[in-house]
């Protein structure tokens, strides 16, 4: 048969879920198979050992392939943002696992492999995608990575350099928000959603005051420096993190922006008992101890003042360490969504984000609340 649709390559993550993600891989693939018979495509897995050899394999051989489909949580879409990301490829999503906030912020299907196989299918034959921006992270001197699986202190000796370059679709975590991360991967608990809740929990007890000094580029303005001490900095691209909590409610995926948001003072046990009660809708930033700005890039490096930050995560992977600079991608990731999924999304505007601003007593311009 003639593949007028090209190939498609799929990358799993087989040991995640105690094994269980090598018999999701293999379903995926055996769906995708059926479905190419009659739409005219091929398959091909390109799953390696590890996040490296996964990435690597489809950077190395991006010219067997016209689409990639990844298979798993949020740690997956750091995989294929970092494997097609400005290269006009499209992603396709199999939303499986723990987070899965990027698919949950565009309405794709989560724990649903037939029907995110189904849409991942019908986006091909008809051509149907959305271009989303992304977040790019790269090191400024003194900044080193890690393993982005475990989070491990890469050797020295063979890489004495390690810098880090590192796109994202959903979130830059450098505090708290890396904090509960970190904990919730190690967690046993049996749903993302619970794990991710007992983790901020936990972490809200053990709150630390980071420091941070910050060079940004605003969305319009001249560039800010200034130090924050804080016990969580983000840099955002999509809304979700953390099984569902809308951290940056005020997020679009395609307005070539980025969302910095931090706590701006050591919250009481009345305003943290606020936040958590708010964390699940779009109202968290309403809360007066969050600020937020919209910017398009941002350097940051670490204060005189305030702990060591920990490492810093980005789509539930772990990125590395302070300095960074961050720069937002205007529309660099081509992800394959059903033309409802298109239209869901063309509906949410600026207009809907000043809307939302207003409603929580912030100036669309500035983002200072309004007695501020």
């Amino acid at each position: 048969m003639t593949q007028q649709h090209g190939t498609v390559a799929v990358i799993g993550n087989p040991t995640s879920d105690k094994g269980r993600g090598a018999k999701i891989d293999a379903q995926v693939i055996e769906l995708l198979e059926r479905a190419g018979e009659v739409h005219g495509f091929g398959v091909i897995d390109l799953t390696g050992t590890s996040f490296d050899d996964s990435l690597n394999r489809a950077r190395t051989e991006a010219d067997r392939y016209d689409h990639l489909v990844v298979v798993g949580g949020d740690g997956m879409i750091a995989l294929g943002a970092n494997a097609v990301g400005n290269s006009g490829k499209p992603l396709g999503i199999v939303a499986i696992g723990s987070g899965n906030d990027f698919a949950r912020g565009l309405r794709l299907p989560i724990d649903r492999v037939e029907v995110a196989v189904e849409g991942i299918v019908g986006a091909i034959v008809r051509g149907s995608h959305i271009d989303v921006d992304m977040g790019h992270v790269v090191s400024l001197p003194g900044g080193r990575a890690v393993e982005p699986s475990t989070g491990a202190e890469i050797d020295a000796v063979e890489h004495p350099e390690a810098p880090i370059d590192r796109y994202y679709a959903g979130m830059l975590s450098c505090g708290l928000d890396a904090s509960i991360n970190d904990r919730a991967n190690h967690s046993r608990l049996p749903s993302g959603t619970l794990r991710y809740l007992s983790a901020v929990l936990v972490e809200l007890t053990r709150l630390k005051s980071y420091g941070y000094h910050v060079r940004v580029t605003p969305v319009d303005g001249e560039v800010e420096e200034m130090d924050i001490v804080t016990p969580l900095l983000t840099v955002a691209n999509s809304r979700h993190i953390g099984g569902g909590i809308q951290v940056s409610p005020y997020s679009l995926f395609a307005d070539g922006q980025l969302d910095l948001i931090w706590i701006n003072h050591m919250p009481n046990l009345p305003e943290c008992a606020q936040a958590v009660s708010r964390a699940y809708g779009d109202r968290l930033l309403g809360c007066r101890i969050f600020s937020w700005r919209r910017i398009r890039e941002i350097e940051i490096t670490r204060a005189s003042e305030g702990a060591d930050p920990p490492v810093l995560m980005a789509d539930g992977e772990y990125v590395g360490h302070l300095p960074v600079k961050v720069t937002a991608c205007d529309r660099a990731l081509r992800v394959l969504v059903p033309p409802a999924v298109v239209a869901a999304e063309a509906r949410r505007t600026d207009r809907d984000v000043e809307a939302m601003l207003r409603r929580d007593g912030r100036d669309p311009l500035t983002g200072a609340f309004a007695r501020d």
